[in-house]
């Protein structure tokens, strides 16, 4: 059974996630040829205070655009 786990920034929809999650899942169905049933998939969002990319936390990214 293949387990995938995302671990991504807070910020994006629930059907952008649900439809990334079934991408996801095909592709796996596709490659592996395992079962869709098999595929698990879990995604862990940070809130964007709890990220930092070059020093910086994506609030403060975020902010400069």
């Amino acid at each position: 059974m293949p387990e995938i786990t995302i671990s991504m920034a807070a910020g994006r929809t629930d059907e952008q996630k649900v439809g990334m999650m079934r991408d996801i899942t095909q592709a796996l169905v596709k490659n592996l040829g395992v079962d869709a049933e098999a595929v698990v998939i879990q995604i862990n969002e940070a809130p964007l205070i709890h990220k930092m990319k070059g020093g910086q936390s994506f609030v403060e990214r975020f902010a400069k655009k």
